[in-house]
């Protein structure tokens, strides 16, 4: 993970703004799996310096969103329900990593479960801490709009389809 790449952020910052503007960066982009991780700056941080729970809800429901986006082959998407335990803190300075998959990819109704974990950059597999889960139920058979023909784009850009 070391430095962020050019093109890793100009991946997150192509497939969602706000995600980018937070620091979050995404990684793998597919129909059955995203992945990515923030560092935790002032940026995402409440006021005891840990990780907002708003940014955890951002993330769950960008990365699920972008998920069921290209699962439903494209359709237009919305979110009905989110739920989120928040199970451990990530404080200022922490790496934090972000991982969704598909619970059930339904033609009307998809769910995605996002986890995220802590963890320590120099040995990341032997120091993952859950920090939260969450579920993301996604309506996924709506018509798109003619003025937002082109929303898909960008995910087919970067999807390992």
């Amino acid at each position: 993970m070391g430095s962020v790449s050019e093109s890793s952020s100009s991946k997150t910052a192509s497939l969602d703004k706000l995600l980018h503007m937070f620091g979050f960066e995404i990684e793998e982009v597919s129909p059955k799996r995203l992945t990515g991780h923030l560092k935790v700056t002032d940026k995402c941080c409440q006021r005891w310096k840990v990780l907002h729970g708003g940014i955890v809800a951002l993330i769950a429901e960008s990365l699920a969103s972008m998920g069921a986006h290209m699962a439903s082959g494209f359709r237009r998407i919305a979110g009905i329900e989110l739920s989120i335990n928040h199970l451990a803190e990530a404080h200022l300075g922490d790496v934090v990593m972000a991982d969704a998959a598909p619970v059930n990819l339904g033609r009307t109704l998809q769910v995605w479960r996002v986890q995220l974990w802590k963890i320590n950059p120099s040995a990341p597999e032997s120091t993952k801490v859950l920090i939260s889960t969450s579920n993301v139920s996604i309506i996924s058979n709506l018509p798109i709009p003619v003025n937002v023909k082109n929303a898909a784009v960008p995910l087919m850009k970067y999807a390992k389809l």
